[in-house]
């Protein structure tokens, strides 16, 4: 399996969407312990995932599919290693992350709203969304407190991001 194809292209094109669109969100997916990898080139995968600091990155372990040409290849990866693997890349990706949605505190973003809560002892109320950059079902969520009784899902907010963690956003509508 080669990867990351054309890396320095790659890396290239990411910087240059990037000083265009400077909030662009930038995903994609990697397969760990693919028949034959080594360790040498995983490493190669975790030191060029630093350097493109993707956004938004996904996971899988290698598995055999039903009439894959993969199954058959020699060296596979044992099961042990892919865990082991992918729990690095998990670490790795989950940093990058965390301080990517750090650098959002402070900043007022768009949020379009998926979900109301109830409300709490106090009478607050909490509602859960996404940014721009947030996939429904896959990526994290914005959480804010004290919304209006009149939000409802489907709305659109503007919303002051007061915290993160490396997945999630917290904030209040602005």
């Amino acid at each position: 399996m080669r990867r990351p194809a054309n890396e320095a292209k790659v890396l290239e094109r990411l910087k240059s969407w990037r000083a265009i669109c400077p909030d662009i969100a930038i995903r994609s997916s990697f397969v760990v312990g693919f028949p034959g990898e080594t360790e040498e080139d995983f490493q190669y995968l975790l030191n060029w995932l630093e350097e493109a600091q993707l956004d938004r990155v996904g996971a899988f372990r290698f598995e055999p599919v039903e009439g894959a040409a993969a199954n058959a290849l020699p060296d596979q990866v044992p099961e042990a290693i892919k865990e082991e693997r992918y729990a690095r890349i998990m670490e790795v990706t989950e940093r990058i992350s965390a301080a990517k949605l750090t650098a959002k505190i402070g900043r007022t973003l768009p949020v379009i709203i998926d979900e109301i809560g109830e409300p709490d002892e106090d009478g607050d109320i909490g509602a859960t969304g996404r940014s721009q950059a947030d996939a429904p079902e896959i990526d994290g969520a914005v959480y804010l407190r004290n919304v209006p009784e009149s939000l409802a899902p489907g709305d659109i907010v503007e919303a002051t991001i007061e915290d993160a963690d490396a997945h999630d956003l917290f904030g209040v509508i602005a």
